[in-house]
């Protein structure tokens, strides 16, 4: 076949021109979806504790509560209360206090807990499938020495963590494989899927995802637990993770995986043996590229029997393997929106179908690249336009990837601080430099594709002239082989039966001439068309940085997005702020009696959560030390219901009081009062509210 090249079109030119307006329209979107981001989450994190991290409590609690940003999976053994020697004392039955939109889960303790640092260590599964936890302490009483040292090994990590995500890894490749292979074939080069090597990468493929989805299944319970690999034989554990939404939607793609074989199977078997017989003008024909029905010469000797099994008659096939592959591969691309990111936070309704389009259209785009590669590499003959159809269709491909990629960024990130700030958004913008890169080389392979339109050379003719050579090859062979016939014999070399050596050493020897042989001539058809080797090769350099794209996206995945490690950081930064110096207050007062107006001055020191140091003096209106008869102080949190903690200061000197040891154990708006007597009859109470850390 003998390719032309096409004239300049306008379709073309007005495509090269839209390219650009898109991505500023993309630009311009992202910025402003950005820029007026509303709260979500995807990660679960702790919001809330009672006690909480670092409070000092005067009586034991009866029970430790974790509130959480989003519903998280817990059981008995996920909170864990230890005292001061590691001993365990909380009762180990999990109570579920979730109400509305509040998700809080607790455990309660054993009465009669003597004084001292206690130790929370908790575990969960946030909702989108992976694990979190963390550890704090409180004190009853007062702080105390503690043997139990606070973990700093993260949920999901350690070997059983690395096995976890190297399958995770796998079962993204195997997906990108499989379904770019199979459209690959039925959209670009349907006589692909009768050339072996095709058919090679898209079984191994899906034998992968296979794999890769039941060492997922079976190492779930060590990864969201123990992290131990000896808890895969954990019956009991299994049990448990199937009844999780990340268990069945494992289960799920094993169901689906199921369909995809029997996909597979028609489309290298009887799709295969129907377009065997197509040669490259046939396979022009059947995929559009132009008008006529007319068979392959030779096609009526392969297909006697049926006119339904003749090779142009299979466009009902081609479109019913398109719709069925279509299901399938959307069916699996679901069973991780409905359990990761997408599944969760601000509208999860067109997160999921966005994140089902983004992930055909990289598996459509990367595996497709990956067939090629492997035709270029092994089937020299593979048809110029099945390279130009490819080019097409990874075109669309990369503007459905720009539309939902946006979309997603926005809704994982919520803001620019969050781009720089934040893993998930460095790992983002590592991805986008990824794409950007295999984007250029795009370019360049497209380039190649527009020479292979308008090179004269005919692969064919090439693919011809190498049989032939083999064929001599062979020939010269059989002449040497023992047991060959005479040289006038009579009997056809093509028909006579080759001798095998007896010396196995000499057989050995003549199949490694004969591969080395079979390579040399498959290398000459391969370096016949130097514009053909050009594109292979920028090919090759796409799929290098495909490799690493998927292994960047697999660790983003699984990586704390930005919009929930930025709300978490304010929280924390309100929650435990700490003021530069001891709280200092002065407050006026009046009882109504004689001598009855002064004001007293109070210093809380360090003025956080803990114990502190209180000192007040009283002055009386003419500045001297008013050596009152009585002074009570009292500390009220109103937003928990705290207090009032009475407290009654000792005199240390005339108008100067203190206490030591003052336990605040929650930090917030605490109210103190203040009540101060100058006579038998004469008191009043002054109040005032300060943050405490």
């Amino acid at each position: 076949m003998t390719a032309t090249a096409p004239a300049p079109s306008t379709a073309r030119a007005r495509v090269t021109a839209f390219v650009p307006r898109l991505a500023l329209v993309l630009a311009t979107l992202l910025a402003t979806l950005l820029t007026t981001a509303a709260p979500a989450t995807a990660h679960a994190a702790l919001t809330a504790s009672d006690p909480t991290d670092g409070a000092v409590v005067a009586t034991a609690p009866a029970q430790v509560t974790l509130s959480f940003s989003e519903q998280v999976a817990m059981g008995d053994d996920s909170i864990r209360v230890l005292d001061p020697q590691g001993t365990r004392v909380d009762t180990g039955e999990l109570r579920d206090m979730c109400s509305g939109n509040t998700v809080r889960y607790g455990t309660a303790l054993h009465t009669g807990l003597p004084n001292g640092t206690y130790t929370v260590a908790w575990q969960a599964v946030s909702a989108d499938s992976h694990p979190i936890s963390g550890a704090f302490t409180f004190s009853i009483g007062a702080p105390s020495a503690t043997d139990v040292s606070l973990p700093t090994a993260q949920a999901g990590g350690g070997p059983v963590g690395i096995a976890y995500g190297i399958a995770r890894y796998a079962a993204y490749a195997g997906f990108t494989v499989l379904v770019g292979g199979a459209a690959f074939i039925l959209l670009c080069w349907r006589r692909g899927a009768a050339e072996r090597p095709l058919q090679k990468l898209v079984v191994r493929a899906w034998v992968t995802l296979t794999a890769a989805t039941l060492a997922m299944l079976v190492l779930r319970t060590p990864y969201t637990g123990s992290g131990s690999f000896s808890d895969v034989f954990d019956l009991n554990g299994l049990r448990a993770v199937l009844e999780t939404k990340t268990g069945a939607s494992l289960v799920s793609r094993l169901l689906l995986l199921g369909a995809a074989a029997l996909f597979v199977a028609v489309l290298f078997g009887v799709y295969a043996r129907r377009v065997a017989g197509f040669g490259p003008d046939e396979a022009d024909r059947t995929e559009g590229e132009a008008g006529g029905s007319d068979q392959a010469d030779g096609a009526d000797e392969v297909y006697p029997a049926d006119e339904a099994d003749r090779p142009d008659d299979t466009s009902d096939l081609t479109f019913g393997l398109a719709i069925g592959g279509a299901v399938v591969a959307g069916g699996i691309a679901a069973t991780w929106a409905l359990s990761e990111h997408a599944s969760t936070g601000i509208q999860p309704g067109i997160a999921m179908p966005a994140d089902i389009l983004h992930l055909m259209a990289v598996a459509t785009w990367l595996g497709g690249l990956a067939a090629l590669l492997v035709a270029l590499h092994k089937v020299p003959g593979i048809e110029r336009a099945a390279v130009r159809r490819f080019s097409r269709v990874a075109f669309v491909s990369v503007l459905v990837l720009a539309v939902t990629g946006v979309y997603q960024s926005w809704r994982q990130l919520g803001s620019w601080s969050a781009l720089t700030g934040t893993d998930y958004g460095q790992l983002l913008l590592l991805k986008v430099g990824l794409v950007a890169v295999l984007l250029g080389i795009a370019y360049v392979s497209r380039k190649w594709t527009a020479r292979l339109a308008e090179a004269p050379t005919d692969i064919g003719a090439a693919v011809a002239s190498v049989a032939a050579v083999g064929q001599t090859a062979d020939d010269v062979s059989r002449e040497t082989a023992p047991g060959a016939a005479s040289e006038g014999s009579g009997v056809s070399r093509e028909t006579e039966p080759v001798g095998v050596p007896a010396d196995p050493e000499r057989a050995a020897q003549l199949a490694r001439q004969r591969a080395a042989r079979e390579s040399a001539l498959e290398k000459r058809v391969r370096d016949a068309d130097p514009d053909r080797a050009g594109l292979r090769r920028s090919v090759l350099a796409e799929a290098a940085i495909a490799v690493i794209l998927l292994a960047v996206t697999t660790v983003l995945t699984s990586t704390e997005p930005g919009r929930t490690v930025e709300r978490e950081a304010g929280r924390s930064s309100t929650a435990t702020a700490v003021p530069d110096r001891a709280v200092k207050i002065t407050l006026p007062f009046d009882t109504g009696g004689p001598n009855g107006k002064g004001s007293v001055r109070l210093e809380l020191d360090p003025g956080r959560v803990g114990a502190n140091t209180l000192h007040l003096w009283s002055e009386s209106a003419d500045g001297t030390p008013f050596d009152l008869p009585e002074v009570k102080v009292a500390f009220t949190l109103p937003a928990k219901d705290i207090g009032p903690l009475p407290l009654a200061p000792e005199r240390a000197a005339p108008g100067h009081w203190t206490a030591s040891g003052v336990q605040l154990p929650l930090a917030g708006e605490w109210r103190i009062d203040v009540t101060v007597r100058t006579s038998d009859i004469d008191q009043t109470t002054v109040q005032k509210t300060v943050k405490i850390g």
